[in-house]
C-alpha cells in the first residue's frame, strides 16, 4: 500500500535514483524533477504529500523555489543539500522549510524525518488533540497532559508548547519562535526564549538537564520530538 506521494526536486541524476530506490522500497510513490521550474509545475499539477528540495538547482536557487512554493503549498518541504552553513540552514527554515538534511545523509534518518513530517501534516489537518509520546495537547480545551496528568502552564508557556507540538519533528529557528510567540520586535531576544524553554522543560521533561522532547539545535533553534 502506498504511504504517500513524494516529489524530488534535484538536478543530480544519481541522487534522484538513490531516492527513488530508497523511497519506493519503503512504499512511497516518487515523482522527479531536475529543475526548480519543472518541480513547481509538477507540484501545482499534482500536489504531493511531501517535497524533497535541493538548494543548488541549475535554473533558480532552492531558496527562491522554496519561497515560491510556500505562497500556496502548505505541506512538508525537506531541504536536501550539500550546503551545510548555518546561514543557509536558518534561511531555509525561516522561509518555511519543514526540515534540513545535508548530503550525504543517512537513509534511516531521512526516512524518520519524512515520517515525522507527514505525521505533522496529518495532525494539523485532522485533529484538535495531538499526542507526542507521553505529552498530549488538547487545543479545544487549551490543556496539556504529561503521563495523563494535567500540566499547569502560563499562557505564554502554553502558546510555546502548542507551537512546538504543531511543528513536531521540525527544526524551528530562534527568530521564527520569537516572532510567532512574542512578535517581530522580539526576534533578537534569544536569551528571553531560553528562559521560557528552560521553564517549559522543567514542567514536561523527565530530566530537564537531558531533555528528550525539546531538543536544542545548536546555532539554529529547537526541535520538538
Amino acid at each position: 500500500m502506498i504511504k504517500a506521494e513524494i516529489l524530488v526536486i534535484d538536478d543530480e541524476p544519481q541522487i534522484r535514483k538513490l531516492l527513488e530506490i530508497t523511497l519506493e522500497s519503503n512504499d512511497y510513490k516518487v515523482w522527479q524533477a531536475s529543475t526548480g521550474k519543472e518541480g513547481v509545475i509538477m507540484a501545482a499539477n499534482h500536489p504531493p504529500e511531501l517535497i524533497l528540495l535541493d538548494i543548488g538547482l541549475p535554473d533558480k536557487s532552492g531558496h527562491e523555489i522554496l519561497k515560491e512554493l510556500r505562497t500556496w503549498y502548505h505541506k512538508a518541504i525537506i531541504i536536501l543539500s550539500v550546503i551545510n552553513s548555518e546561514t543557509d540552514i536558518v534561511l531555509a527554515l525561516d522561509n518555511g522549510a519543514t526540515d534540513y538534511l545535508t548530503k550525504p545523509f543517512r537513509t534511516a534518518e531521512l526516512l524518520a524525518r519524512i515520517r515525522s513530517s507527514i505525521r505533522r501534516n496529518d495532525n494539523n489537518e485532522q485533529s484538535s488533540i495531538i499526542t507526542c509520546g507521553n505529552i498530549q495537547v488538547d487545543f479545544t480545551a487549551r490543556s496539556v497532559k504529561r503521563n495523563n496528568e494535567m500540566v499547569k502552564l502560563t499562557s505564554t508557556e502554553y502558546n510555546l508548547m502548542c507551537l512546538f507540538v504543531k511543528n513536531e519533528g521540525r527544526a524551528l529557528t530562534h527568530q521564527f519562535i520569537l516572532k510567532e510567540i512574542w512578535g517581530v520586535s522580539y526576534q533578537s531576544e534569544t536569551q528571553y526564549l531560553r528562559v521560557f524553554v528552560a521553564q517549559l522543560r522543567k514542567k514536561i521533561e523527565d530530566n530537564p538537564n537531558q531533555p528528550t522532547h525539546i531538543i536544542t539545535e545548536s546555532g539554529v533553534g529547537y526541535r520538538f520530538s
